[in-house]
């Protein structure tokens, strides 16, 4: 590693630790040339993932846009920020073990709402009209007795 002041090339680190969050090391380190001490953080390298869109285009996957639906579809339940960040944690978690570089738009939605009717069933109903796009009232009764099935079959 560089010093940053002094530009040398041979460093020691004195202290190493996790971060808060887990997801990093916190190394202070000691530049063996000029003395002087920094921080550095070394976290683990994502490969970036695609997500192929409906209508075919190809964008960078981005977990804020899921929270947000999870948070919109969610208003006004009893779902705490908390909940719908595991679920957007676990949903990113099983399609970077999938270890696919792109992922269709549809599979994602299907993941959440799998999560989604878990956790909410008003919610699951809510996001399901946004991302399935009912065309009529029958598509959304469709919907609402299949829910209603897998209930029955939990009893």
């Amino acid at each position: 590693m560089r010093c940053p002041f002094c530009k040398g090339d041979d460093t020691k680190v004195t202290d190493s630790r996790a971060t808060d969050d887990g997801n990093a090391i916190r190394r202070r380190r000691e530049c063996l040339k000029c003395g002087r001490r920094f921080t550095t953080y070394e976290m683990v390298e994502e490969v970036p993932l695609i997500v192929i869109k409906k209508n075919g285009s190809r964008e960078l996957f981005d977990r804020s846009k899921i929270l947000n639906g999870l948070l919109r579809a969610c208003n006004k339940r009893m779902v705490t920020r908390q909940q719908l960040e595991e679920i957007v944690n676990r949903v990113e978690r099983e399609i970077r073990n999938s270890l696919v570089q792109e992922v269709s738009s549809v599979h994602i939605g299907e993941l959440v709402l799998n999560e989604l009717k878990h956790v909410d069933e008003v919610a699951y109903i809510r996001f399901a009209s946004v991302y399935r796009q009912f065309a009529d009232l029958d598509s959304f009764m469709a919907e609402l007795k299949r829910l209603m099935g897998s209930d029955k079959k939990k009893a």
